[in-house]
């Protein structure tokens, strides 16, 4: 069992890594400090043909698998845009999945060469403030109308709102009471984001400020036919095909994430003296720093055989889950670890790592929470009763 990367896996880090390193750490701060999307970062991706490299090649894109996403995604959240850089990129890798499998060759066309050109930039339209993760519970609704949708509700969480002009939709076209499954009813749209009809409110909040979070409200808003993915009702299924490779991507985020912040707490141990000596030099900086990267080496390898499974065509639920689970872990304990060893200048923005710190919070939050991991390994991999 060969576990190493191979050549042109590893050209594809390389390559990723040249686009990443033209934007340092004080571009990354402007843009955190300002709360301005890295429109520069995201046209340079574009330009260099990263925005589809899960896309089939016929609207452009490179037609590879989760597992060369993943190592693409690796290498960008560790540079210094970290965890802003990558939630830059990552609905574009996920996001349009049920385009892919569920769009007819007009719709793929026009709604995924845009995305891989870096034309358009898209939200991801799933969450409410009342359902959370409880996605059969959403109250959105689209009413069938001549030519199309009335869509009213309202979601939470939206990525990019504020510069995207896409949106991909979930909503309900049958009453949950009505449905036989609540998870049947729901139906998948991938539209405009018209602001002028569409209030997209930004939510002040800890970290990844360069890319905004918002509070959207939608009040009978049209949506054409020809907007509509697949069958109606059948759009929490077409959502699933895409929740393992979100585990994986975000995972692999996370350990990027947290590598780029213990290189910089080993780079700062190995300069930085006190008391007449190196402070690398004292176990007690030493051993939490080696500790770090047993984790975070132990998670990448979780996910990239999740991610391996996953494009062989084989069931990848546990480990795609558990690998987002050790990563998101992983990468706070190497961020906060990061700041402990910067001491006093860990809190001061100089050296970078007090945003790699805020970012790290929000991997264990999204998009699933610890608790429900743990509970889903526990009754699909355990055998133990369903507990919620």
């Amino acid at each position: 069992m060969d576990i190493r990367l191979t050549e042109d896996q590893m050209a594809i880090s390389e390559a990723v890594k040249r686009v990443c390193d033209q934007f340092d750490d004080e571009y990354w701060s402007l843009c955190d400090t300002d709360k301005r999307f890295p429109f520069e970062f995201h046209r340079a991706m574009a330009d260099a043909g990263w925005l589809g490299i899960t896309m089939p090649e016929e609207v452009g894109g490179s037609a590879l698998g989760v597992t060369e996403a993943a190592i693409m995604m690796h290498e960008v959240s560790r540079s210094a845009g970290g965890y802003s850089a990558a939630s830059t990129l990552h609905l574009n890798l996920f996001g349009p999945h049920s385009v892919v499998v569920h769009g007819t060759p007009e719709q793929k066309e026009r709604m995924l060469r845009p995305l891989v050109t870096g034309v358009d930039r898209a939200c991801f339209g799933v969450t409410e403030p009342d359902a959370g993760l409880d996605t059969t519970s959403i109250t959105t609704f689209a009413t069938k109308v001549p030519g199309g949708y009335r869509v009213t509700g309202r979601k939470i969480w939206t990525s990019s709102g504020q510069v995207a002009n896409k949106i991909l939709l979930l909503a309900r076209t049958t009453p949950k009471d009505q449905c036989k499954r609540p998870t049947d009813g729901m139906t998948i749209f991938y539209t405009d984001l018209d602001k002028a009809k569409i209030e997209v409110r930004r939510i002040p909040k800890m970290g990844r400020n360069a890319v905004d979070s918002n509070a959207t409200f939608i009040d009978d808003y049209f949506v054409p036919e020809e907007d509509r993915i697949g069958e109606e009702g059948n759009g929490f299924h077409y959502i699933l095909n895409s929740l393992n490779p979100e585990r994986i991507l975000v995972g692999i985020e996370a350990v990027g994430l947290g590598r780029g912040a213990l290189e910089r707490a080993s780079q700062y141990a190995r300069e930085r003296k006190v008391f007449g000596k190196i402070i690398g030099e004292n176990q007690g900086i030493q051993h939490p720093l080696a500790e770090n990267w047993t984790f975070l080496e132990s998670a990448y390898w979780m996910i990239m055989r999740a991610a391996n499974l996953y494009d062989r065509g084989e069931p990848c639920g546990a480990e795609a889950n558990a690998g987002k689970f050790l990563g998101a872990r992983a990468a706070f304990d190497a961020c906060t670890q990061a700041v402990l060893t910067h001491g006093g200048m860990g809190y001061s923005t100089e050296y970078q790592v007090e945003r790699l710190f805020r970012e790290s919070i929000l991997l264990r939050l999204a998009p699933i929470t610890e608790q429900l991991i743990l509970s889903f390994i526990a009754e699909r991999v355990l055998d133990l009763p369903k507990s919620y």
